[in-house]
């Protein structure tokens, strides 16, 4: 906890504070003045960086199972070609092969709720990298497509239940002051798991064709392995515990991530609280599925983003991209895959320049240059490679723009509607409905990236690789359009101002009066804090 006076900056959450830039408020044990021996006032347990630590490498640790699921996107665009040699299958086949992941991780994904209930956040963590090992497995020793369909869906039933949990886990481990930044690991793990699925692809391209794509696949077990380690490091979340009625250990594990014992005790209390007074699941889905004006809104807001994250092509792009150089002219496999590892940093890089912008520029801005953005590139590729097939383009040209295109596709799509889909998301839904209606867009996100995934290679046998192009970049355009007429700037406000964005007055949400934003609440903390320490 700390106080206000230190130098000003726009989000309390925000990466660049926890890296050592300095935050907005200063350290109480930095400003009060030594405690006398006996005791008295605020109990500090040490500095804010032990704690800081703990929670950032848990936070670290437990995202690592997204590591799984940005590999097995990259991993695959490269492996994909070495299949379809071996194997011998057609296009529909490949089709299939990439884009089941995204449905059954979905159904991962609903086992994990239940089972995390069940057997807690951190076992569940393992669980999940176990099922995705056993997959693995039997795919790099497939001797048909059946078998390596069987692998895959395994595989896809780990990945979902990782990338459900993670999040969950961060959020009930991390303080108010740093969830809004270690909340985005998970979208950082996923696209370093794409950059090294590129990597591996690139690095083993060279090894006979009937080896090559089954030790691509192979490498993928290795992070799932060091889920051993980390269930060793990370704690249960505190809030899995009570409901458990094991408070005691909650309180043990709150001692580790907070700074005082005033503050541990006070999240414990406020848990507890909670987990009294959770709304049923039946009237939360009867409000959702029965909504008013105001909550309708807010679902085409949340549910429109999530979708136009996918449906522009970004999965598309990022399984294909060999398919498109190929097209645009580049002809070896070795620089196939080179190509894609560009596309893989570009990805990588932008998006941890997202987490640095998201709380001082703010959502909407960043949704502006990044949709406005991806459309242009979308625009220029499909005509590129029109021209290119027309003879009016020359080849080297076609390729640097191909390469261009596509890096800044996924260069802009990662500093705005990439991350800031799921903070969105997240924000303007009151909290009584947020669990289930940001799992109803993360259910159509999947969804809509199956669809997209297991129909490009037929739609480009339709309409060629430029026609799906520009199909995708008139998509495009309507998302910048969307994100003008239905996308409010939500950052820095209260849930009740956010709410009169939608047309709610400020104060005729029911449940929702009286929430008032984590960062507000933390502000008032600080304030009650001194007073209790001077007087």
């Amino acid at each position: 906890m700390g106080v206000p006076g230190a130098e000003v900056a726009t989000g309390a959450g925000s990466l660049p504070g926890f890296l050592g830039r300095k935050s907005r408020y200063a350290r109480m044990d930095d400003v009060l003045p030594p405690e006398p021996e006996d005791g008295g006032g605020i109990r500090v347990r040490g500095s804010c960086g032990s704690s800081r630590r703990y929670v950032f490498a848990c936070s670290v640790f437990a995202s690592l199972n997204h590591v799984l699921l940005g590999y097995d996107v990259g991993v695959m665009s490269g492996c994909i070609i070495f299949i379809q040699k071996d194997l011998h299958i057609n296009e529909v086949q490949q089709e299939v092969l990439v884009g089941c992941l995204s449905f059954i991780s979905l159904l991962g994904s609903l086992a994990a709720g239940r089972t995390s209930d069940v057997i807690g956040r951190k076992w569940t963590i393992g669980l999940a990298a176990a099922v995705f090992q056993a997959g693995a497995a039997i795919m790099t020793f497939a001797p048909s497509f059946a078998v390596l369909m069987a692998g895959r869906l395994l595989a896809g039933i780990g990945i979902g239940c990782g990338i459900m949990v993670a999040p969950v886990y961060i959020a009930e481990i991390t303080p108010a002051t740093l969830r809004g930044s270690f909340a985005s690991f998970p979208e950082i793990f996923i696209s370093l798991g794409i950059l090294l699925g590129y990597v591996s692809n690139l690095v083993f391209a060279g090894l006979p064709d009937h080896i090559n794509w089954r030790v691509m696949l192979a490498a993928g077990i290795l992070p799932s392995i060091s889920i051993a380690f980390v269930l060793m490091v990370i704690p249960e979340s505190p809030r899995w515990l009570v409901m458990q009625n094991r408070g005691g250990e909650a309180r043990a594990v709150l001692l580790k991530v907070t700074d005082t014992e005033e503050e541990a005790q006070e999240r414990l209390a406020e848990i507890e609280e909670v987990a009294r007074v959770t709304s049923s699941g039946k009237a939360v889905w009867r409000e959702l599925l029965q909504p008013s004006p105001v909550i309708r809104r807010m679902l085409i807001t949340g549910l429109g983003v999530q979708i136009f994250q996918q449906i522009t092509g970004i999965d598309a792009l990022v399984y294909y991209s060999p398919t498109i150089f190929r097209d645009a002219g580049i002809r070896t496999e070795s620089q196939l895959l080179a190509a894609t590892v560009a596309v893989g940093f570009s990805k990588t890089a932008f998006i941890v320049i997202a987490i640095v912008l998201v709380d001082h520029v703010g959502r909407k801005p960043l949704l502006y240059i990044s949709t406005i953005g991806i459309t242009a590139c979308l625009a220029v590729l499909a005509a590129s490679l029109s021209l290119l097939a027309r003879g009016a383009l020359p080849s080297a040209v076609a390729i640097a723009l191909a390469i261009l295109t596509v890096c800044g596709f996924v260069a802009f799509f990662s500093v705005g509607i990439g991350p800031i889909n799921m903070v969105l998301s997240s924000e303007i839904y009151p909290l009584r409905l947020r669990a289930q209606a940001v799992g109803i867009g993360l259910a159509l996100n999947r969804m809509t990236s199956g669809a997209v995934a297991m129909s490009f290679l037929s739609i480009c046998n339709a309409i060629s690789v430029a026609g799906a192009f520009t199909a995708f970049a008139a998509i495009s355009a309507l998302s910048v359009v969307f994100v003008h007429l239905f996308v409010p700037e939500t950052s820095g406000k209260t849930l009740e101002q956010i709410e009169s964005l939608f047309g709610g007055g400020g104060g005729g949400g029911g449940a929702v009066m009286g929430e008032v934003e984590l960062g507000d609440t933390e502000h008032l903390e600080h304030k009650r804090l001194v007073s209790h320490a001077l007087s």
